[in-house]
């Protein structure tokens, strides 16, 4: 059976889950190595989460390169193991109960359905799994012998680069980007929204909201 001629793009936080990468962090800190590492990691990602509120606030870019800089010396393996439980645990209750019926009327009407996140692609496998989806554009995690160096594969997908990555997935697979569709929260994606033929703002932050409303995209608030 061949694939659909056009997709439907879909951010991941804050558009079909209620979390962040900072709560999948979290539970990686608190879910791995000696209780003297899991108390350090967990105290050390309190700490920080006024400061990653304010960098991601200012630059989404520079905020995952920081961010992802906490992974360093973490297990491949494990990381993919505790994918499984982070994903029962933090993904799967914070879904929003009309995240299916979105992805449903995108299939219905022809779309490959492709997430699109700044989060680490191991981590979002069993959501993708859940989801059916039929791809995923997410950071990759540098590894050196099975270690993580916290240093993630350029380019970075934040901002514009999500916009590049959505062109070249378009060009790559044959698909017709003035019929594609794009889903997000956030006024950080507006590049990745503006790049597809069908926008949709979903649930979204003050200045996505005004875009939209200029634009006269589709608002959805998803509960």
């Amino acid at each position: 059976m061949p694939m659909p001629a056009k997709a439907a793009f879909y951010d991941v936080d804050g558009t079909l889950v209620k979390t962040n990468v900072v709560h999948v962090y979290a539970y990686y800190a608190m879910n791995r190595g000696s209780l003297l590492g899991i108390a350090g990691r967990t105290l050390a990602t309190a700490a920080s989460a006024p400061l990653f509120a304010a960098m991601d606030a200012v630059n989404r870019k520079k905020f995952n390169e920081f961010f992802y800089r906490y992974y360093a010396g973490l297990s491949e393996d494990r990381l993919i193991s505790v994918a499984e439980d982070m994903f029962e645990d933090v993904l799967k209750p914070a879904l929003y109960e009309q995240t299916r019926d979105l992805i449903d009327q995108a299939r219905r009407a022809g779309c490959r359905i492709v997430l699109v996140t700044g989060a680490l692609d191991f981590s979002m496998r069993p959501l993708v799994r859940h989801l059916g989806a039929d791809d995923l554009i997410a950071n990759k995690m540098q590894f050196v012998g099975g270690k993580a160096t916290g240093k993630v594969i350029p380019p970075i997908i934040e901002g514009a680069n999500k916009a590049n990555a959505i062109r070249s997935y378009c060009v790559r697979e044959g698909l017709a980007l003035d019929q594609c569709h794009g889903y997000s929260d956030s006024a950080s994606d507006y590049a990745m929204l503006a790049v597809v033929g069908r926008p949709t703002a979903v649930n979204p932050d003050m200045r996505l909201r005004s875009i939209a409303r200029a634009y006269n995209w589709p608002i959805l608030d998803l509960k």
